[in-house]
């Protein structure tokens, strides 16, 4: 896949319409669209009709994740579309009989089985992730700085559980409460600030806000366990004071340097430029 713009991507070479919800972070595919590059089939919609009868008849619940969007036709104009995210997409494809489908069910399969081992041996999981960063192009340091930063965010996020805090919405709520703490931005800004969608953020943070972070989280763990917070809102002022922890040393490395530690760079190469000189006084 490649990306062309916003609303479309050229996969073998036919255009597949797509939307991305800003709310839900979530990019959502034309089923019909997918469904005709997968297939070949003159009719789609027709094909897509006669599966989503077989799906049901089946039990599947795939239909009950079918969504609808206006997306503009061929013909210029606008219409309803039936729409997946994508986990739902790559559960269609599973259920689609075609040789182009194939390469798909063979990385989900091969994906599942990694996931299982990962379970048995953990260790398996770190190793994966330093040879995709690898892959990718990040550098040594940055990548044994990220591999570090997931051991402490685990460690955070098991105190959590411990709290009794809910893995979802009550974690994302306290991540954020953490990241304005430190950075003064929620964790949607920061992603719109370097210019990321569904991407993860810490995986295009620099060095130093790789640092930062993971000492707002190490601080927030460690007065968790003497504060022995009980509840949401408890939970939500030690994010906030561990954040506050690596708010102070942000405010004073930039008070040496007269750069900001927030930088616009990322992995995508979006960036202007590395760090930028404070437009505003940095001890306020």
């Amino acid at each position: 896949m490649t990306k062309k713009d916003n609303s479309i991507i050229l996969f073998h070479e036919k255009q597949v319409r797509r939307h991305w919800d800003e709310v839900k972070e979530f990019w959502y595919f034309s089923v019909v669209d997918v469904i005709e590059v997968l297939t070949g089939n003159i009719r789609p919609r027709k094909y897509w009709n006669d599966l989503k009868k077989k799906l049901l008849n089946e039990g599947s619940q795939l239909s009950e994740k079918i969504g609808q969007l206006k997306m503009q036709s061929s013909d210029g104009k606008f219409y309803n579309t039936d729409v997946l995210d994508t986990e739902n997409i790559l559960r269609l494809i599973q259920s689609i009989p075609s040789p182009k489908a194939e390469p798909f069910k063979l990385w989900l399969a091969k994906v599942g089985y990694e996931r299982i081992e990962e379970t048995e041996d953990p260790e398996l999981a770190f190793e994966r992730a330093m040879q995709t960063y690898l892959k990718k192009g990040y550098s040594k340091d940055w990548i044994n700085q990220r591999l570090k930063s997931i051991e402490v965010r685990k460690e955070l996020t098991d105190e959590w559980k411990e709290k009794g805090m809910k893995e979802g919405l009550e974690y994302a709520i306290l991540t954020d409460e953490i990241t304005k703490a430190w950075a003064e931005k929620s964790v949607k800004q920061y992603k719109s600030f370097k210019g990321l969608k569904k991407q993860n953020l810490r995986d295009n943070m620099t060095n130093l806000e790789l640092v930062l972070n993971m000492l707002a989280e190490a601080s927030t763990t460690e007065i968790s366990k003497e504060k022995n917070p009980k509840g949401l809102l408890e939970n939500k002022q030690v994010a906030q004071k561990g954040g506050n922890v690596a708010k102070q040393a942000r405010k004073e490395l930039e008070e040496q340097t007269g750069k900001s530690v927030i930088s616009d760079e990322n992995y995508l190469g979006s960036s202007n430029t590395n760090t930028k000189k404070l437009k505003d006084n940095p001890k306020k």
